[in-house]
Order: C-alpha cells, then sequence, then structure tokens
C-alpha cells in the first residue's frame, strides 16, 4: 500500500508540474509566436498611461527581458517563496504562493481567490453530497426494479435532466422560488462560520439544479453497472451459500458497480471546483469561476492564469483520491 501511495503522489506532482509548464507556455510563448511583443505584454501592466521609459521599468522589474526558462523559474519560485514586484519607487511582496498582480487594479491574485474559493467549494461540495445520494440510489432501485413503472420513470427524469442545461432548470428555480412562489427572497452567500443553517439554505436551490444535472447522468450509470453487476456468477454464488439480500446487493453488486461512479465523481468534483461559471453566474454567486469571467471580460492574464492553475490543482489532487478509493475498493489495483 506505501508502494502504491508513493507511485501515486509522485505522479500526481509530475502532473502538476506539467499542468503549471503547459499553463505558462500557454499565457507567455503563445502570444509571442501569434506575433504579441515583449512590450505589448509589460504594456497591459502600465495601463492606459503608457510610455516606453514606463513600460522599460515594467519590463525588466518583471523580468519580461529575460529568457523564456528563466521566467518559468521565477514562476514556479514565486508559487513557494513569494517574490518582490515593483511597479514604481516602491516595491511590493507577494507571499506565497504567489500568482502575480492583476493587470487593472494591481492587487495580489492569492487573495482575491482564497476569498472565492469557499463560495465554489460551498457550492461544489452541497452539490455532490445531492447528485451522489440520489443518484446512486435511483439508480439502484431502476436496475432492481427493472422494466417496471419506477424504472421508466426515474430513466424519464434521468434523461431530462441530463438534457437540460444548468443556465435553464438554474433560471426556472430562480423564477419559480423566488418570484412565483418567494420562498427566497434572494441568493446570497452567507460564510458557514458565520451561520451554518443560512449557509445551506441560501445555497439550496444551487445545489439542487446543479445536482439534478449531475445526479441524472449518475442514476443511469449506476442502473448500468449493476445491471451488469447482478448478473455475474459470483452473485448468484452469494445467494446460494444463503446470504440476505440486501448484503448481495451492497456488498458484493453495489461494491463492484461503484468503480465507475468513484471515477467520474472525482473528475466532476474537480471540475465543478475550478469550472462552476455558469452556475455561479446564473445565481450571482461571486466564486473563483465568476473571477475568471471578470479576468477574461478585461483581458487580464494573472487572474486567468491564477484561477486556471487553482483549478488544475483541484482537478489532480480529486483524482489522487480516487486513486486512493480505489485501492480501497478493489485490493487488485494496488498492484498496478
Amino acid at each position: 500500500m506505501a508502494a502504491y501511495l508513493i507511485r501515486r503522489v509522485f505522479g500526481a506532482v509530475l502532473l502538476l508540474l506539467i499542468v503549471s509548464a503547459v499553463t505558462f507556455a500557454i499565457f507567455f510563448l503563445v502570444p509571442r509566436l501569434a506575433g504579441q511583443s515583449v512590450d505589448q505584454l509589460a504594456a497591459q501592466y502600465v495601463g492606459k498611461d503608457a510610455n516606453p521609459s514606463s513600460i522599460a521599468a515594467v519590463k525588466k522589474n518583471l523580468g519580461f527581458d529575460q529568457p523564456l526558462y528563466a521566467q518559468y523559474w521565477h514562476f514556479i519560485k514565486a508559487l513557494f517563496v513569494g517574490a518582490d514586484y515593483r511597479f514604481g519607487p516602491d516595491a511590493s511582496h507577494c507571499s506565497a504562493p504567489c500568482f502575480g498582480y492583476s493587470f487593472k487594479t494591481h492587487v495580489e491574485i492569492w487573495p482575491q481567490l482564497t476569498s472565492r474559493i469557499p463560495i465554489s467549494f460551498s457550492l461544489a461540495i452541497g452539490a455532490a453530497v445531492i447528485w451522489l445520494i440520489t443518484g446512486v440510489i435511483t439508480g439502484v432501485v431502476s436496475a432492481l426494479k427493472r422494466g417496471s413503472f419506477l424504472d421508466r420513470l426515474s430513466m424519464g427524469v434521468a434523461l431530462a435532466g441530463v438534457s437540460l442545461p444548468i443556465f435553464f432548470t438554474g433560471m426556472l428555480a430562480l423564477g419559480l422560488f423566488t418570484v412565483q412562489w418567494p420562498i427566497w427572497n434572494g441568493i446570497d452567500y452567507v460564510p458557514f462560520t458565520d451561520d451554518p443553517l443560512q449557509w445551506a439554505w441560501n445555497l439550496l436551490i444551487p445545489w439542487c439544479s446543479l445536482a439534478f444535472l449531475y445526479s441524472a447522468l449518475y442514476a443511469r450509470l449506476t442502473r448500468a453497472g449493476m445491471l451488469e453487476t447482478m448478473n455475474e456468477d459470483y452473485i448468484r454464488t452469494a445467494r446460494a451459500k444463503g446470504l440476505k439480500e440486501n448484503k448481495v446487493i451492497v456488498k458484493h453488486g453495489l461494491r463492484a458497480a461503484l468503480t465507475p461512479i468513484v471515477t467520474i465523481f472525482g473528475m466532476d468534483f474537480g471540475l465543478l471546483i475550478g469550472s462552476a461559471v455558469i452556475t455561479e453566474t446564473v445565481f450571482s454567486l461571486k466564486g473563483i469561476g465568476a473571477y475568471a469571467i471578470e479576468g477574461i471580460q478585461n483581458n487580464d492574464l494573472p487572474i486567468v492564469m491564477g484561477v486556471t492553475l487553482v483549478a488544475a490543482f483541484f482537478i489532480v489532487v480529486c483524482n489522487l483520491l480516487v486513486d486512493l478509493v480505489y485501492a480501497a475498493i478493489d485490493p487488485r489495483v494496488r498492484l498496478s
């Protein structure tokens, strides 16, 4: 188990380095290949009053005149030990992990991200719990009641959930529960530490709207996995030995059918934390997805780059956790 864990952690660290290199190349190498000069990149830090002397100063202070490999090294170094930036006569220290400063406001990126990550994480964790529980239970019941009215009804609802986009279900839920039936006066994020009940109440509509899309997919996957698993020889053997039906279903059937669910859950949860752009926009939640939209609209490169790296980090970490869960579900995975 220790060797398996070391291999997976080493692979995750290596993947993060590759992602950081690719991200750096996209934002700094590709623009040069497309014809953007170093002066044009430095001018974005200066603003509207850019002049040759101020551009030259920024280019030197930020290291844009250095080779790309040196810039990448300073970029990686800043993530671990911080960096000093000089936009004028005074120097500013960017504490680790340093993602740089905004082009438009000269505000440090990392504190902005840390203030928004709890919103995105709250949205993701609540929706994930709802869609995982409802999706798996619905899939298991549909598989056990195959061909019944309940099976057809649940799969019909699942098909609608997969087909309807979040901006439709989100706006529909807002119209119904805040306008037609004003159960909610508005969707305002309240930190969990301030009021846990209000935190959950205000996020209930976004959770359910987002979970409706994902739980439908999980229900269909669980149903397909259970139908395949329950016809295996070892299931018939377990029943022949006299095991109780609920133990056969949960311990032998569902456990084997969970492998693809674990895989897709790790991917979905990691992606959702980093890129819940549409949901945050529909419900006016100021998470990192909305922060990415702000950076794109303002052509603010450091913001987009910071959100990209944070999203990649969550995805890699979630995949690492998936590998560890694999080892717990199926011990044969540890040998791979």
